[in-house]
This record gives structure tokens, C-alpha cells and sequence, in this order.
């Protein structure tokens, strides 16, 4: 987990889900006009967002940032793509561990740190379904642990 993180502004569940993450990199963001104002309003999805790289550059596709209120013509397009700001080699990192089969690159959550907003990128293994169901079978079984815990000790 990066350190210093500020405001959490949202968070991408669904990675956790469909992904095993196994490498983590913070990321600055290139946007233009209101769209950071959008941004600290708290009006992003990060749900189904992916980062390619492209050209040696690492660029976020669908990730929907809604236009300011107040912005009228100088809002932009919520759906564009915009590009990460990572050194040569975080992305020759990234480009490396992209080329094993089945990784992928995926946000896992954005938030301010110093007035900046940063994204927290991470490189997962694509989970299969029998995976998903066991990870939920092990969380609802913690679940079960916690909730009779609580009850004893309330005895």
C-alpha cells in the first residue's frame, strides 16, 4: 500500500474480486480543466477502468470522471483516456510483468495526497470462477468467526 495516502475518493471493489493483485505502483494523472474539481467532489468510478500501456506510456481507459456542475463548455469527455505519469522504468516494470500470460493491469483506488490526485495501480492474475467462490466462501466463514466471537463476549 502506498504511503502518505490522503483522502480516499473511490475505490475499485470489483479488482479485488476478479484479480489476484500482486504488485502495487502509485501513479500521478495527467487531467485538464475541471476535471479535478470533479474529482475532490468525489464524482469517479473506477469499476470498470484498465490501464494499457501504450508508446511506453501508461494511459487509464473507462475510467468515468463526471463533469463539474458549475464547468459548462470546459467540461471534458467522462469515458477519455487519460495518461499515467510513472517513470521509464515502472513502466518497463509494468510492460514486463504484463507480457506473462493472464496479468493484467487495473486501478485499485484513487485519492488526493498533497492536493495531487494519485492513482494506486496494481498488477493481478485474472481470478477464475472457482477461485471467486472460494474467496467468498473464506470470507463469509471469517464473517461467521467474528459474529459468534461477539456474541460470547457480550455474555
Amino acid at each position: 500500500m502506498a504511503k502518505g495516502q490522503g483522502k480516499v475518493l473511490a475505490i475499485n471493489k470489483k479488482a479485488n474480486h476478479d484479480f489476484a493483485i500482486e504488485d502495487t505502483i502509485e501513479a500521478g494523472i495527467v487531467l485538464q480543466g475541471t476535471e479535478i474539481k470533479s474529482i475532490r467532489n468525489g464524482k469517479v468510478q473506477l469499476r470498470d477502468a484498465f490501464v494499457l500501456i501504450r508508446n511506453n506510456e501508461a494511459w487509464i481507459s473507462n475510467m468515468h470522471i463526471s463533469p463539474y456542475e458549475q464547468g459548462n463548455q470546459f467540461n471534458h469527455d467522462p469515458l477519455r483516456s487519460r495518461k499515467l505519469l510513472l517513470h521509464k522504468k515502472q513502466i518497463a516494470a509494468l510492460i514486463g510483468q504484463v507480457k506473462q500470460d493472464g496479468y493484467s493491469i487495473v486501478p485499485l483506488k484513487m485519492y488526493l495526497k498533497d492536493g495531487f490526485a494519485k492513482v494506486l495501480i496494481g498488477v493481478g492474475k485474472g481470478k477464475k470462477l472457482y477461485d471467486k467462490r472460494e474467496d467468498l466462501k473464506k470470507k463469509e466463514a471469517k464473517r461467521e468467526v467474528e459474529r459468534a466471537f461477539k456474541a460470547k463476549q457480550q455474555y
